[in-house]
Parts: C-alpha cells; sequence; structure tokens
C-alpha cells in the first residue's frame, strides 16, 4: 500500500509538473488551440503511463515487487521522455515563429527604408522643379520689365508720358470692391515695390500739392498740361514742392507704405480736379498717353 501511495503521488507530481509547463509554454508562444489539445493528450498519456503502474505493482498475483519496480522505472522513464517530446516541439515551434517574426520584422524595415528613400528622391526632384520653374519666372518677368523700360522710352520720347514705377505690374485694380476703402471701392491702381523705389511724374506738369494726406499718407499732386490731375500716394519720400514744374519721367518721390497701407507700394490716381472724388479709370488715362500698365 505505501508503494502504492508513493507511486500515485508521483504520477500526480508528474502530472503537475508537465501540466505546468505545457501552459507556460503556451501562453509564451501563443501556441494554437490544437497544439494546446495535443500537449494536454500528452501529458495524460504520460500520467496514465506513471499510474497504470500503481495497479501492475499493487497486485502480487499479477506482477513480483522486482517486476513492479521495473515496471515502474520504466513507466517514469516513459513519461520523462514524453515531456521531453513537448518542451522540444514547442521549442521548435516558438524558434519557428520568432523566425517567421524575424523575416516579417526585416520585410517591414526595408520597405519602410525603400519608402523614405522614395519620398526623399520625389522631394528633391520637387524642389528642383521649383527652383527651376522661380528662375524661369524671374528671367521672364526681368525680360518683361526690360521691354516694358524700352517702350517707356520709346513712348516717352513721343508722347512725355511713362509709367510712374518703371517696370512694375499693378496689382489692385480700379473700382475694385473692399472695406479698406471709406467708399467701398478702389479709387485709383497700385504698383507694388520696395521702399525707396524711385516715384516719377508720368508727364510733363506742375506740382499742386506735397505732404500729408491722411489715409493716402505722404502724397503729391500733379496738374498736367493737358488739364488732368494725376496723385502719388504712401510715398516714403517726396523730392518736389508746390508750384514746381516736373517733367515725364523725373522722380518726384519714393515707394513707401504711410497711411492706410498694408505694405510698401504706390497708390496712383488720375483725376479731373485736385481733390478726392473727381477719380476716373487711370490705366484708360495712361494709354490715352501711349503707356500701357
Amino acid at each position: 500500500m505505501a508503494f502504492t501511495r508513493a507511486t500515485a503521488q508521483l504520477a500526480e507530481k508528474l502530472t503537475e509538473k508537465l501540466t505546468g509547463l505545457t501552459e507556460s509554454l503556451t501562453e509564451k508562444h501563443h501556441l494554437s488551440s490544437r497544439s494546446v489539445r495535443t500537449r494536454a493528450g500528452l501529458v495524460g498519456a504520460a500520467a496514465v503511463a506513471v499510474t497504470g503502474v500503481v495497479g501492475a505493482a499493487a497486485t502480487p498475483a499479477i506482477a513480483t515487487p522486482d517486476e513492479g519496480s521495473r515496471t515502474y522505472a520504466l513507466g517514469f522513464v516513459q513519461a520523462m521522455a514524453v515531456g521531453d517530446t513537448i518542451a522540444d516541439d514547442v521549442r521548435a515551434q516558438a524558434q519557428a515563429q520568432q523566425r517567421v517574426a524575424d523575416a516579417a520584422a526585416e520585410k517591414a524595415a526595408e520597405e519602410r527604408a525603400a519608402k523614405e528613400k522614395a519620398a526623399k528622391a520625389a522631394e528633391k526632384r520637387r524642389a528642383a522643379k521649383e527652383r527651376e520653374a522661380a528662375k524661369e519666372r524671374e528671367t521672364a518677368e526681368k525680360k518683361r520689365a526690360n521691354e516694358r523700360a524700352d517702350r517707356s522710352a520709346e513712348r516717352r520720347s513721343a508722347t512725355g508720358y511713362v509709367d510712374p514705377v518703371a517696370g512694375v505690374d499693378t496689382t489692385t485694380t480700379y473700382k475694385q470692391a473692399g472695406a479698406s476703402w471709406s467708399s467701398g471701392k478702389h479709387s485709383g491702381i497700385d504698383f507694388p515695390a520696395n521702399t525707396g523705389t524711385p516715384v516719377r511724374s508720368v508727364g510733363p506738369g506742375t506740382v499742386v500739392t506735397v505732404g500729408w494726406g491722411g489715409a493716402y499718407g505722404n502724397q503729391i499732386v500733379i496738374r498736367h498740361d493737358d488739364g488732368k490731375y494725376t496723385q502719388y500716394a504712401h510715398l516714403s519720400a517726396t523730392k518736389v514742392s508746390a508750384g514746381q514744374k516736373v517733367d515725364g519721367g523725373q522722380q518726384i518721390g519714393a515707394v513707401g507704405s504711410t497711411g492706410n497701407s498694408t505694405g510698401p507700394h504706390l497708390h496712383f490716381e488720375a483725376r479731373n480736379g485736385a481733390y478726392y472724388g473727381s477719380d476716373f479709370n487711370p490705366i484708360t488715362y495712361l494709354a490715352g498717353k501711349g503707356v500701357d500698365v
């Protein structure tokens, strides 16, 4: 009876040990439910191999004490062999899973590196295209400015009139609507340029006003020989005085951002009278003098 109890206790401990080993490896390596059932079956088989010894050892009519000892030993060895097989199987599967995971991680890293390389190459090409486009725009603008300057020189010799800022395109148009102006509409045209850029009288005439003009900032008003008036506003500096005679193309001031202004530019108006409210389209006026702005 003592031998039977010892054998039963040994079988129970072996079963607990193998079960714990299987559960630990299963949780650690995420084995499938099928694998878990297979390992559980093997553990059960190992337990049966040992507990089966109990019957053999406890029945004198069937086995002698020596035969019982040999049967016990054989069952123990078989149980341990089953445990080793389970451990080896679990390790092999874990290693296989690790290899798959490593390969997937390596592939993902390679794909990320390839995408980053492609993105950098695309960004480099985009930046190169932008630089080339900017260079082309700059070249084209210089060409247009030179052409305008040439045309202005030719027209000045014929009519005595020029554009107020050489080589600069207009931006805000005449009568453009907006809340920035008290009338709700723009009363002239704008020539954006850096502060200090020379401002010229568009034609021969006499200076009638020089000084501060409220929202216009520093301003100059000139009465031309045809009886029309032109105004030059937001100036950073003035170079003429009231009553002074000027020629077309003569510098009278410099571009600035004084008065109601959001940045350096010349505000230019054409008028039928010297004061606000008598404006008309300055582009039409200059075009009539052979000046294209």
